[in-house]
């Protein structure tokens, strides 16, 4: 329903902005369309991936991995794969939440995805040159610990 709600608005407004001025609705329409098609390939890659990981971890197997039984030990797993994945954030939520359909635990996934997210393992030789290696050290391994403290809050909260 809030879909529906939020097409009907989109349309509601480009039909006032067209109104309003159809050049400019125009030109907006073209450079959203630009954008689409520039995002395209990345969110087809999306789906090859989620479709991959999903093809090769059963749902049996992920509960068993990460799933919610899987306690602090799948933290650990999930904590150790998010910080050594360098995939953006437009890949790792639809994957996040294919993983939670398909048996992963709330905890464990936050804990993926906030690790995912702040921690960098792969691009820590480039981080060292930029901020130095103790910054970056000291960055990262706040960043793990913290991740595992937002999981830990969100596995409270939901």
């Amino acid at each position: 329903m809030f879909t529906k709600i939020l097409y009907a608005l989109a349309i509601t407004l480009v039909i006032i902005s067209a109104v309003k001025s159809k050049k400019k609705t125009k030109q907006a329409l073209k450079k959203a369309w630009k954008s689409f098609e520039a995002m395209m390939p990345q969110l087809l890659s999306i789906i090859m991936i989620i479709g991959l990981i999903l093809s090769w971890l059963d749902p049996e197997l992920i509960s068993k991995i990460i799933g919610g039984e899987s306690g602090a030990l799948g933290m650990i797993i999930a904590g150790l794969i998010g910080s050594i994945t360098l995939i953006p954030a437009f890949v790792a939520f639809p994957l996040a939440a294919a993983l939670l359909q398909n048996g992963a635990g709330t905890v464990q996934i936050a804990t993926f995805v906030s690790t995912l997210m702040m921690v960098g393992i792969v691009t820590i030789p480039m981080e060292a040159r930029t901020f130095g290696k103790k910054i970056t050290t000291i960055r990262n391994s706040m960043a793990f610990v913290l991740s595992f403290v937002v999981a830990i809050l969100m596995g409270v909260l939901l």
